[in-house]
């Protein structure tokens, strides 16, 4: 018999295919480190480039928005600051002397001193004003020769609406009133000019009040001064003049709490 150790082995068929017989689980294949591989990583697609056209659009929203805000500012200082100043706050009434003549004039002598004569005069009366109104009371008129009242006396209440214009008619009469020596010196001074012209001043005073539906202001002084209405008598012995220039004559007002 031959020995069977230096034969080859055999393999033996059995009709079956090999089959490797798995217990547990599967090692996954892992790398030289024993670390599981790296994942496909996918990068995130790049915004899409800025066009000129979306940079411009961008800039006009920014523009609309802050001209939007400007207005908003605008109308806010509007209601709060410009319509009280043109509306409430009080706008000074304007005064001026549309006509003034002077009848009966006599300066007797230097001696006496004594001044007759009657002052006829037109003061015109306009409110600029939107919505007050304003009311006039205790009012009183004089005529002055520089600053020496000749003659003074009351006017009646009255009172204007928004943009009213109101004339003021009235005399002011002086019989035998006593002068100084100054005024009668300067008025017969003025008189002996070749177009005899005497400058008179005129004041009108009175209490003033503002208002405007339930609102309205305290009373207050309001002092109106024309000054210089020029009085033309033509000579020295002439008793009847009338106002020199063109009218009206402007007044300054003024106003004082």
């Amino acid at each position: 018999m031959s020995s069977s150790a230096g034969n080859p082995k055999t393999a033996v068929v059995t009709g079956y295919p090999d089959t490797a017989v798995v217990i547990g689980c599967p090692v996954p294949a892992s790398g030289s480190n024993g670390s599981p591989p790296p994942r496909s990583f996918y990068p995130s697609p790049p915004p899409p480039p800025c066009s000129r056209y979306t940079t411009m659009c961008i800039s006009l929203s920014r523009y609309w928005i802050l001209a939007m805000a400007v207005f908003i500012a605008l109308v806010f200082l509007a209601v709060v600051i410009i319509i009280p100043v043109l509306f409430l706050v009080p706008r000074m009434p304007e005064f001026a002397v549309s006509s003034a003549c002077v009848t009966g004039f006599n300066l007797s002598s230097a001696q006496q001193q004594q001044l007759s004569a009657s002052f006829d005069l037109n003061l015109t009366v306009h409110s600029p004003n939107r919505l007050k109104r304003i009311y006039y009371e205790r009012v009183t008129a004089s005529v002055l020769y520089a600053s020496d009242i000749l003659s003074e006396n009351p006017l009646a209440p009255f009172d204007q609406g928004k943009g009213e214009t109101t004339v003021l008619r009235f005399r002011l009469a002086a019989l035998g009133e006593y002068v100084n020596s100054d005024v009668a010196r300067g008025i017969e001074s003025d008189r002996g000019r070749g177009d005899g012209a005497v400058g008179f001043n005129v004041r009108v005073l009175s209490w003033v009040k503002f208002g405007s539906g339930s609102w309205s202001t305290s009373w207050s002084i309001l002092s109106v001064h024309c000054d210089d209405v020029l009085i033309g008598f033509g000579n020295s012995r002439a008793s009847t003049g009338c106002l020199l220039g063109s009218a009206p004559k402007k007044c300054i007002v003024i106003y004082s709490k």
